[in-house]
């Protein structure tokens, strides 16, 4: 094949509802009658959660029917396939989000060969190459495609890293890696050496510890550059139930009976979805809650053919029988608590996989083909990125939080339009020195929503403590886990911290911040409906730490949540849980009349108890997006743990420094 084969018409995602709905009709548009195209569309658009229990050919009826114009959702299920689309056409940031693959496999499902957009999120393109799905950044195809020209296919890869383009013409990842992947080796320094052949260089600590476990192959070097498609070795691989039965679907199709995993003993599945899915609106309105027990099935049954190390839900009658030994909770979460140390290399089919950089480690998410792949050879692709250095200088000031700064920076105009996608965020400075690694993994967590690779804090001395404290381990720092002085940045953004205060983003994109004090200048509403605080973002120890300073202090005032508020608290892990207990936390959580929920992702992803029910709720919530229908169909304001719990007594959005000033405090 040495053109693309396009045989149905162009579907450019517009911001006008009425241009969308005269193309579901039939109409054939151009390029100019298509207005301005739709920015920052994100996975949870193209496939909203309750759809993720397909992972076969029915997953093409549901491409797009999240998507949002003007209030609108203009897909029906089936209408992109029926449309008889071969390409999409759409503006900057497309797929923003999670790492679902399965939204670009329910394009290509629905008849989708091509997705030209002004720019992509990282591992939205990976997924779409690893599928064999065409991207490119070049608008200028519209036109000729227009016009009836054959599209070749090296000029499609053209611009794109090697192995990306080698991975495109195999026809997807798995194909590629069956053909050239049976002969990887670890370069020629060892993946344990002190030094290699840039050991003269000053270089970031993200740079080491790729080049400790870059993986020669005959289409990658073991000592990439940045741009360079690469393979390394993954100290740990994880995955959860949204993913695992698609996995294994892929490799049973690819490699028949008789599969056997790379190193099963490094591998970890969880199940972090589907405690409440009982209890989710979105699942039960589907009637899909029979499907998700099936996708739940599925995971245990390859987790046990495999002898995989498994975490299993927690619901609340398995709760309340707990002697203590069922450890279970949010899996990157967890990963950071059981697993990640400083210096290795950790992959997960989640994009808040950074969440364990804050350890040290370089932490990334994956989509379903790399794992299945990683699964088989113990390799994980990547395209070596840039690194940018974020110095936080200052002192934070009382009441503000690691997720006060994340909001900053995700309103930053240069951060905003994108100029970290795809890039490396390595935290220091004063603060983050300053900073518990609870806090250090909310930075690095939300290097997702900024769009970066992964989030990194270097290891010290809070570190060891952490992993003593919650683990019981002592580890050793080696000389080389730092970053060199003078090392290469693509950037470095500095950020003045003494300045801020607590923040909000808007409904509709965490990157809609602005400080809470100027909420009143811009007459925007402040009532709520909801307050949600946990997921793996806001469901760690310190962050119950400050739900409960807040809420200890409205208990011992003999205040509770206002009427009409519903405040839910969902522990991240049952360690986060079991802290709480001793700590004598939830006398004080009870008193206000908040919900306590088991870990679980819940509402944070759609499925469980804190999720909207209709579009006029309105939702403060301390997780980490706000995408259109991501957490229910209301509005979901993004705040921190202390501003989450107060603006729950208040019912409206009030950081808990102005509500203790209303009581005279």
């Amino acid at each position: 094949m040495t053109t693309l084969p396009l045989p149905g018409r162009l579907l450019f995602l517009s911001t006008s509802a009425e241009v969308m709905a005269r193309q579901l009709a039939g109409e054939r548009l151009g390029r100019a009658d298509a207005g301005t195209l739709r920015n920052d569309v994100s996975t949870d658009e193209i496939t909203p959660v309750p759809i993720l229990t397909h992972y076969d050919d029915r997953l093409g009826d549901f491409a797009h029917t999240g998507f949002q114009v003007e209030g609108q959702r203009p897909f029906a299920p089936g209408s992109l396939r029926a449309g008889g689309f071969s390409v999409i056409v759409a503006g900057r940031r497309y797929g923003k989000g999670s790492s679902r693959e399965h939204s670009p496999a329910a394009e290509r499902l629905a008849g989708i060969r091509l997705v030209i957009a002004e720019s992509f999120e990282r591992i939205y393109r990976q997924n779409a190459d690893n599928i064999g799905l065409f991207t490119s950044t070049d608008l200028g195809l519209v036109a000729r495609i227009e016009a009836g020209e054959a599209i070749a296919i090296d000029e499609l890869v053209a611009g794109r890293d090697a192995l990306a383009a080698a991975i495109l013409r195999a026809g997807g990842l798995l194909h590629f890696g069956q053909q050239q992947l049976s002969s990887m080796r670890v370069g020629e320094t060892g993946a344990d050496a002190d030094a290699d052949a840039d050991a003269d260089r000053p270089r970031t600590l993200f740079e080491k510890i790729v080049a400790r476990r870059a993986l020669a192959t005959p289409q990658t070097s073991a000592r990439p550059a940045v741009g360079d498609g690469a393979f390394v070795r993954a100290d740990r691989r994880f995955i959860h139930e949204y993913y695992t039965g698609m996995c294994a679907h892929m490799l049973g199709a690819t490699f028949g009976a008789g599969l056997r995993l790379h190193d099963p003993a490094s591998i970890v599945v969880f199940e972090d979805h589907t405690n409440y899915v009982g209890e989710s609106p979105a699942h039960l309105r589907g009637g899909l809650v029979p499907n998700v027990l099936a996708m739940q099935a599925a995971q245990r049954r390859f987790s046990a053919e495999h002898g995989l190390t498994e975490h299993r839900t927690l619901n609340e009658d398995e709760a309340a029988r707990d002697d203590g030994t069922n450890v279970a909770g949010i899996s990157h979460a967890m990963v950071a608590e059981h697993y990640a140390l400083p210096g290795q290399v950790v992959v997960g089919t989640d994009s808040h996989t950074p969440h364990s950089g804050a350890l040290g480690c370089v932490a990334f998410g994956v989509g379903t083909t790399d794992m299945a792949n990683a699964f088989v050879t113990g390799a994980v692709r990547l395209t070596l990125p840039a690194v940018l250095r974020i110095e936080l200088a200052g002192a934070l000031a009382p009441g503000v939080t690691a997720k006060d700064v994340l909001l900053h920076l995700l309103a930053l105009p240069a951060l905003r339009a994108g100029a970290g996608v795809g890039k490396v965020f390595e935290f220091g400075g004063p603060v983050v020195r300053s900073l518990s690694t609870d806090e250090r993994a909310t930075l690095t967590n939300m290097t997702a929503e900024l769009g970066g690779f992964t989030g990194i804090v270097e290891p010290d001395a809070e570190t060891l403590r952490f992993l003593k404290e919650r683990r019981g381990v002592d580890v050793a720092l080696a000389p080389w886990m730092r970053s060199d002085p003078g090392a290469a940045y693509a950037e470095v953004i500095t950020v003045d911290c003494s300045a801020l205060g607590p923040m909000l983003a808007r409904p509709g994109d965490p990157g809609n911040g602005l400080a809470l004090s100027a909420l009143a200048d811009l007459g925007e509403p402040a009532r709520i409906h909801i307050a949600y605080g946990g997921s793996c973002t806001a469901g760690k120890r310190e962050d119950f730490e400050h739900y409960h300073a807040v809420l200890a202090w409205a208990a011992a005032r003999g205040l509770r949540v206002a009427p009409g508020v519903q405040l839910y608290l969902q522990f991240g892990t049952t360690a986060v849980r079991d802290h709480c207990i001793a700590q004598g936390f939830l006398a004080a959580f009870e008193a206000v009349g908040a919900r306590l929920l088991q870990p679980s992702c819940g509402a944070c992803a759609n499925c469980g108890p804190g999720s909207s029910t209709a579009a006029d709720q309105v939702t403060v919530s301390a997780i980490n997006r706000n995408f259109p229908g991501r957490s229910g169909p209301g509005q979901v304001w993004l705040a921190s743990p202390p501003t989450v719990a107060a603006s729950a007594i208040a019912g409206r959005l009030i950081s808990f420094e102005a509500l203790r000033a209303e009581y005279g405090d």
